[in-house]
């Protein structure tokens, strides 16, 4: 394709470099939005374990609060 002369061969050169520089950068750019994407997602699954964490205790509190109750209950 750049076999005309020196100068119009350079200039394809410089022209081909510059667009796999380009898809370089195009590459990089989209390896970081993917990055970002995986860390939004570990973030999500971390307020979901929170999350979870928090309900698993508000039950435990529910739970004995009744057990509680039921102990007041039955004692007199």
């Amino acid at each position: 394709m750049c076999k005309q002369s020196n100068i119009a061969g350079f200039f394809c050169f410089v022209f081909k470099q510059s667009l796999r520089i380009k898809r370089e950068r195009e590459r990089e750019r989209e390896r970081e939005r993917e990055r970002e994407r995986e860390r939004e997602r570990e973030r999500e699954r971390e307020r979901e374990r929170e999350r979870e964490r928090e309900r698993g205790e508000r039950e435990r509190e529910r739970g004995e609060r009744e057990r509680e109750r039921e102990r007041e209950i039955y004692t007199y």
